[in-house]
């Protein structure tokens, strides 16, 4: 493996993962992908290698890299490769890869030069790496040849900048040293997508290919085409080297020795070469890891702060204490007790806001359900009078009664009076369901223990089933005690004298016309589509009216309905719909709402729809009764034709409904007064005081707080949920002391990028003649020519002895680590003149044993 760098951060890397993978999560690490972009032959796909350390890109001249190559390293114990497009085949010699590679561009471009964007996607498992996506772009070119199309220059940058324009990737613009760096389509490219610089670095290539005479040296030093990042020279194998198999360790041994002993390039040799290169995307890899760790440790940090009340539970926790289970099963009895007691009477705390329950929903039971019951029992006028007439006839017998029999009022008030039983009992019924739903709920807090539940469960539930039974019998005593004596000196009994004069109108008025009864949405269900389809409407029901507007603001009225005739039916729910439906409809077959013999008016659960009907009641909207036409016939018949049986009739109506009302008003009093005596509070009582001996004598203790496997599970689930956590926040604590980041450089003055045109060329033949403020310096084997006087300020004249051709010392960079730091003192440079030395003396070079030294004048540094 070339990649020294690398795997330093590979432990680094498989730390974090392996404390997120403890806990059941991915480490989003996202890390940059690296792309290189450069025109044709540029040397990238060899870059791309020699970061990898391996051998598998194909190479040539003129159009090599003809489809994107994305490609995945991905860190494993075994080292083996393998493409999207052959799953199931894997590749351990990477010359196969590399047939592989040519063969599928082949297949999808041809033979002969075509390009693709649709990329090649390959995958390298290996010890070696880190979790990394490098992209190979083919390279930019402006001539079409072979079957390539036209546009081929505009189809390359297209696709290049697919890749290059995301901001997580690190673009390496490739550029051959022969060739004027100021056009430079990757480095313009670039630009335009990372316009500040801070992802872009320019990496020269082929620099040992230059024509004898001419460096890169200012170029390499970020002076003469600036970029914030600024370049690094790269010397690749050539392809006679690729041909005859050279290695890659000996071609960056090749590549250390050119820097080390080329003269331009010496003093800052420690700044060259792929090793370098390597060590400056590693930095980047290591400064992206530590500006994603502040995220991943908030994550982490309010997942552990979530899991600490419940851990705390369990720090000390041990299964099998009897004294724990005894806590345990107290603490968890007297808690049912509580939930219960604020489920049925309310409580502040852990409000319900999404449904009813508990109290709430019987409450709606006593105070509107068995109030409409009752209603609807009681007003079914048409049959009521029948029986009047029936019962007075069948009192006189073969006489003509001459006054109004109190028997038959007797008799129809009783009949009256049983009726309440059905609705009554009902009652119970509803209230005994919502008791048990309630205990469900409570229970669910003991699903840690499933046999303490199911015990709990059965014991409130049989009790709630015997209470049932002593409740329904006090409510039919109260109704028997009803039936037992009709007491006609009742204050609110309207009497015989009353009764005659009293108004035979059906629909009484209203005490208060204007009083608000109810407000809410309602949506109009059968408008048809031509009109606009169902709507929404705002409805105000008043005591007098039923009104509808466009919102809740009541400012747009849309219809104002009188209440007079109306009533109410039931409409069965729609195969689609999943509204509920009721209608309101006139009794003289007049049409409500412009063409409509009925509203249809949804809402969203039948609970809606009860409780807006028991509104309407409280409105005088009654509920509508099925008749039968020939019954109807024959009472009005009968009235018809006895105008004094008619009046006696109307007589014993009005008494039996002043007296019903009575017994009405009384009753739906009493019910809930019962029900909440024999069976509410009695419950409540039960699991305060009894419950617990009941468990105790149902099954011993053990069995009872026995864990389920699934409570059990979550316990150690969480404890070591808990402790993964905090040992990957301990990790991350260590690895952001531990990492090192380097910071952004400063900006530089790019506008060349812009221009588009070099300020000089970048081949610098080597001349007496330097630019101000830089002295000369004698270049290759031999003596210069005599020096040109410098400025004033500067050192008038000095003789420099011959550079030696024997390179440097290898060790003298071996300190500097620091991608960005200053350049070490190479022995070849001079000492600066201090500034005690006045101007025009010429300053005597140091001795050195066997070695003549370069005396250069002050300068400044390369990266001040």
């Amino acid at each position: 493996m070339g990649n020294r760098g690398m795997e330093d951060l590979i432990p680094l890397v498989n730390k974090l993962q392996d404390a997120f993978s403890s806990i059941g999560q991915s480490c989003h690490l996202d890390l940059p992908q690296i792309a290189v972009v450069g025109g044709q032959s540029a040397g990238k796909s060899s870059v791309l290698e020699n970061f990898v350390g391996r051998d598998f890109l194909p190479r040539g001249s003129g159009i090599v890299t003809r489809r994107p190559l994305i490609l995945q390293l991905i860190f494993s114990k075994t080292e083996y490769a393998e493409f999207l497009h052959c799953k199931s085949k894997k590749f351990t010699d990477f010359d196969e890869v590399r047939q592989e590679i040519e063969a599928e561009t082949d297949r999808v471009t041809g033979t002969n030069k075509g390009i693709s964007p649709i990329p090649i996607n390959l995958r390298v498992y290996s010890p070696h790496v880190l979790n990394l996506t490098l992209i190979d772009l083919p390279g930019i070119t402006k001539v079409p040849v072979g079957d390539q199309p036209q546009d081929i220059e505009y189809q390359i940058k297209d696709m290049i900048l697919q890749f290059i324009s995301r901001e997580s990737s690190l673009i390496l613009a490739v550029t051959p040293a022969n060739m004027d760096l100021a056009n430079s389509d990757a480095l313009k490219m670039a630009k335009e997508v990372d316009p500040q610089g801070l992802r872009t670095i320019g990496v020269i290539t082929k620099l040992d290919l230059m024509d004898e005479g001419t460096d890169a040296r200012d170029i390499l030093e970020n002076k003469l085409l600036p970029l914030r990042r600024g370049y690094i020279g790269v010397v690749n194998r050539s392809q006679k080297d690729i041909e005859g198999k050279k290695d890659i360790r000996a071609a960056l041994a090749a590549e250390r020795k050119f820097f080390l002993s080329h003269p331009a390039y010496r003093h800052m040799a420690d700044r060259m070469g792929t090793p370098h290169l390597q060590k400056v995307l590693n930095q980047q890899l290591t400064n992206h890891i530590r500006d994603t760790l502040p995220s991943l440790r908030s994550k982490l940090q309010s997942q552990l702060l979530s899991l600490e009340k419940e851990v705390e539970e369990y720090k000390n926790f041990r299964p099998d204490d009897p004294t724990r289970k005894t806590k345990a099963l107290l603490q968890m009895v007297q808690q049912f007790g509580v939930d219960f007691e604020k489920r049925i009477e309310g409580s502040g705390d852990q409000v319900d806001t999404l449904e009813l329950s508990g109290g709430a929903r019987i409450n709606r039971i006593f105070h509107e359900r068995f109030p409409f019951e009752l209603v609807k029992m009681e007003f079914d006028e048409k049959d009521l009078r029948r029986e009047i007439s029936y019962a007075i006839k069948n009192i006189h017998g073969i006489r003509t009664g001459l006054f109004t029999p109190d028997l038959a009022f007797e008799a129809i008030v009783k009949k009256q009076v049983v009726k309440l039983k059905e609705p009554c009992l009902k009652c119970v019924d509803l209230v005994i369901q919502e008791l048990i739903n309630t205990v469900r709920q409570c229970t669910s807090k003991l699903g840690s223990y499933p046999r303490l539940r199911e015990e709990t469960e059965r014991i409130v539930t049989t009790y709630i089933r015997e209470r049932e039974g002593k409740t329904k019998d006090q409510i039919l005593l109260l109704i028997d005690i009803e039936l037992s004596y009709i007491n006609t000196n009742h204050e609110d009994f309207i009497g015989f004298a009353n009764a005659q004069q009293r108004s035979t109108q059906l629909n009484k008025k209203r005490a208060i016309p204007n009083q608000v009864i109810r407000r809410g949405w309602l949506t109009i269900n059968n408008i048809s589509i031509m009109k606009g389809g169902s709507k929404e409407y705002w409805f105000v029901l008043t005591a007098e009216s039923l009104s509808w507007y466009k919102d809740e603001e009541e400012k747009e009225k849309k219809y104002m309905l009188p209440l007079d005739n109306l009533k109410i039916r039931d409409v069965e729910k729609g195969f689609m719909s999943n509204k509920h439906v009721f209608a309101i409809f006139n009794t003289e077959q007049r049409n409500v709402y412009k063409d409509l013999r009925q509203i249809e008016l949804a809402c969203d659960s039948q609970e809606d729809v009860d409780s807006w009907k028991a509104s309407f009641l409280r409105a005088g909207v009654y509920p509508e009764k099925d008749q039968v036409e020939n019954e109807e016939g024959a009472q009005e018949n009968t009235f018809s034709m006895d105008p004094q049986l008619e009046r006696q009739v109307e007589t014993i109506r009005n008494l039996v409904d002043s007296y019903v009302g009575i017994i009405n008003k009384s009753i739906r009093d009493l019910m809930p007064k019962t029900i909440m005596h024999l069976m509410i509070n009695n419950t409540k009582d039960f699991i305060h005081s009894e419950l617990l001996a009941y468990l105790y004598s149902s099954a011993d203790q053990s069995s009872l707080m026995e864990e389920s496997a699934d409570q059990a599970q979550r316990r150690d689930d969480m404890l070591r949920m808990y402790h993964a956590l905090k040992e990957a926040l301990h990790i991350i604590g260590d690895i952001s002391t531990s990492t090192i980041s380097t910071p952004v450089p400063p900006p530089v003055d790019d506008a060349w990028l812009q221009s588009g045109n070099s300020p000089t060329p970048q081949r610098r033949p080597t001349s007496t003649v330097l630019p101000p403020g830089r002295p000369p310096a004698v270049r290759g084997p031999t003596p210069g020519p005599p020096l040109i006087p410098a400025p004033a300020g500067s050192i008038s004249s000095f003789i420099a002895p011959p550079i030696p051709s024997r390179p440097g010392p290898q060790n003298v960079f071996a300190a500097n680590n620091d991608p960005f730091s200053a350049p070490p003192q190479i022995p070849s440079r001079p000492a600066r003149i201090p500034p005690g030395v006045p101007p025009g003396v010429p300053r005597r070079p140091p001795a050195a044993p066997n070695r003549p030294t370069i005396i250069r004048p002050a300068e400044p540094s390369l990266l001040d």
